[in-house]
């Protein structure tokens, strides 16, 4: 069994163990704090994030800040040390929604780390996105280690963070832009993505991924070896092509917010991050309040964290999604007006999506290999072939 995976599992069991507390954040809404009508919240709720210092982490702090002053509702961020942990507390209802990344689609899809028994494709729905004036993931390197290009990281040392294929696989994909994979460069392990930051400052690495503006960057800029941002020039075709053929969901973006980014700003891909997410049993009324309250408080937080300007309701690309939007979402966006005829037909396709992907798993596990290695690959066989006999885009390339 792979080392990482062995980890992630005694994290996963551990998480279990010192559950309790917890457990009872989630709280029925059979006492409920509420200072406005039809917006209702328990005294308690709880969010699963990244780790402290990170973006995401700041923004739902900032966005607990107005909950606790408005309508006296404590929010809870919990961090998690990887894209399983964000995940396992949703799914156990410890938590009652995720503030994390592309992790949230890797679940839906039933690949990389949730390509195991005890996961396969899971009900993901999302609430709201983050588009900012920042990114969501890109190629980050120190100035010393002289990388002006994507081309220029080939045989450098590259952060891969054990236990986070998601952002593993966002650097494979920002790879592929001039042609290079893992095999082409210097993998140097790491327990989280603050240490990947770390590995960089301690010049351990030389290249490392994450949001322009993610807080640990600042450190690396003021550091002695610098910061640089290498573009990815959306003028070229088939490097475009080939990222967006590992992540789809992700979008050529211009990035203006991060140390060193000028205001002309940088060209980059970026993705929702944080995207804020529950699962198809997550509460209605819980999502729909949560969602107007981000919505209505929006100027109220947004410069209080880096990046929360891209909380902005024009900037949420319900046309675009990759995952379907839960219902309490939708009930608030069409009473704004915001949801369209082609937001609805989007969403419907993505929960035809989840519908194959969910018959595709329920068919093979009563005859599932038991082996780990053997189960992941005749999973990610079957779900390609269910996929592609509804005509719909696998992902398979490099699972």
């Amino acid at each position: 069994m792979p080392n990482w995976l062995t980890e992630t599992l005694t994290s996963n069991t551990r998480l279990v163990k010192n559950s309790c507390i917890l457990a009872l954040l989630v709280t029925s809404f059979s006492g409920t704090a509420s200072s406005a009508q039809d917006i209702q919240f328990p005294k308690t709720i709880a969010w699963s994030a990244y780790g402290t210092g990170t973006g995401g982490y700041s923004q739902a702090v900032a966005i607990g800040n107005i909950l606790q002053r408005q309508y006296q509702t404590n929010l809870r961020v919990i961090p998690g040390r990887n894209d399983v942990s964000r995940l396992a507390t949703l799914r156990a209802g410890r938590v009652h929604f995720s503030a994390g990344g592309s992790e949230a689609v890797y679940a839906q899809e039933g690949i990389l780390n949730f390509a195991s028994k005890i996961w396969g494709p899971q009900p993901i729905r999302a609430l709201m996105s983050n588009y900012s004036d920042s990114c969501s993931y890109t190629l980050v390197t120190a100035s010393d280690a002289n990388i002006n290009s994507v081309a220029d990281i080939k045989g450098k040392r590259v952060t891969f963070i054990q236990g986070s294929p998601s952002l593993n696989n966002a650097m494979a994909a920002l790879l592929s832009y001039a042609n290079l994979g893992w095999d082409d460069v210097t993998a140097v392990e790491v327990g989280s993505y603050n240490a990947s930051a770390e590995a960089v400052l301690n010049n351990r690495a030389d290249v490392v991924g994450g949001a322009c503006n993610s807080p640990p960057f600042l450190r690396l800029e003021a550091s002695p070896r610098g910061l640089t941002f290498p573009e990815l020039p959306h003028d070229d075709a088939e490097a475009v092509a080939r990222v967006r053929a590992r992540l789809p969901w992700y979008v050529p973006h211009i990035a203006l917010e991060g140390p060193t980014i000028p205001k002309e700003g940088i060209e980059v891909f970026s993705s929702a991050y944080p995207l804020l997410v529950g699962l198809d049993s997550s509460d209605e009324t819980l999502a729909y309040s949560t969602v107007k309250v981000m919505h209505k408080h929006f100027d109220e937080y947004k410069n209080n964290a880096p990046g929360a300007t891209g909380w902005r309701m024009d900037r949420q690309k319900f046309e675009q999604a990759f995952i379907p939007f839960h219902p309490g979402a939708i009930k608030y966006y069409r009473e704004i007006g915001a949801w369209t005829e082609a937001a609805e037909a989007q969403n419907q396709r993505n929960l035809k999506r989840q519908t194959v992907l969910q018959k595709a798993w329920e068919v093979f596990l009563p005859t599932a290999p038991e082996r780990y290695q053997a189960f992941q690959d005749a999973w990610l066989l079957a779900r390609e072939q269910a996929l592609a006999a509804e005509g719909l885009i696998t992902l398979g390339e490099g699972l």
